[in-house]
């Protein structure tokens, strides 16, 4: 009897652990990739909550993620921003489909909408008692393929951690 007890226990104490562990904040992000990442998500958010896309069933729509233009004193990979975007995107719940676009001749067709996307270095670095951020804006336009004019722009502003870079 007193080992069923002291097994009840041990599971009991075991599943609390886990279960705080997985109720914790996660921690902020440490490397480029993460930092990427999570950039990526929030501007999956910005485009899935984006006006043009509220008239018909996410689902739907096909997003054409032309090539981001980085800034070169960001040190970031315009493929490493390229993947966290479509990673952000193909993450949502009934998402759009996601394609990768490059410039060139591209059917019109009314479910399709180009993601045109620049991260820029918006300022110089900041110097904190600990470490050091890089200040970025991530620019976000949406236009039907051939039309050069957006319907639909946001503005993501951060920071990254320069020891990420």
């Amino acid at each position: 009897m007193k080992r069923v007890v002291l097994t009840r226990a041990a599971l009991t104490l075991v599943v609390a652990l886990i279960m705080t562990g997985c109720a914790s904040q996660p921690d902020q992000p440490r490397t480029l990739r993460q930092a990427l990442l999570a950039l990526g998500q929030s501007a999956a958010m910005e485009v899935a909550d984006s006006v043009p896309l509220q008239a018909t069933s996410l689902r739907d729509q096909v997003l054409l993620l032309s090539p981001p233009g980085v800034d070169g004193r960001l040190t970031v990979d315009q493929s490493q921003l390229q993947e966290s975007l479509t990673r952000g995107l193909l993450g949502i719940e009934d998402g759009p489909q996601v394609l990768d676009w490059q410039p060139g001749d591209t059917p019109q067709n009314t479910s399709q909408w180009l993601v045109d996307s620049r991260l820029i270095a918006d300022g110089p670095r900041l110097k904190l008692s600990d470490r050091e951020l890089l200040p970025y804006r991530l620019e976000l336009r949406m236009r039907r393929p051939g039309d050069g004019a957006a319907l639909w722009s946001s503005v993501i502003n951060g920071a990254f951690d320069a020891d990420a870079l």
